[in-house]
């Protein structure tokens, strides 16, 4: 069965927003669930990376498609 992949939108919200609001879901979720966030501050696309290297939180995707940028994180175990 297929893991659910909880959705966070915060298109339209600028820098630190973003990644604060992916923070605190990714707090609220179990370990190893997978958190799919879209924004469209172009900051967040450094932010998600430093984060993932420091929180331990994996960065499994990350793209951009007509001004919207995504980031496909899994809680670290």
């Amino acid at each position: 069965m297929e893991e659910e992949v909880r959705i966070l939108d915060v298109k339209g919200q600028s820098c630190p927003m973003p990644l604060l609001k992916a923070k605190k879901a990714l707090n609220e979720m179990d370990a190893g669930a997978r958190l799919k966030v879209f924004a469209t501050d172009p900051g967040s696309v450094r932010d998600f990376e430093v984060f993932s290297r420091q929180s331990g939180h994996a960065l499994l995707a990350s793209g951009e498609d007509q001004g919207t940028y995504y980031y496909l994180l899994q809680k670290k175990t």
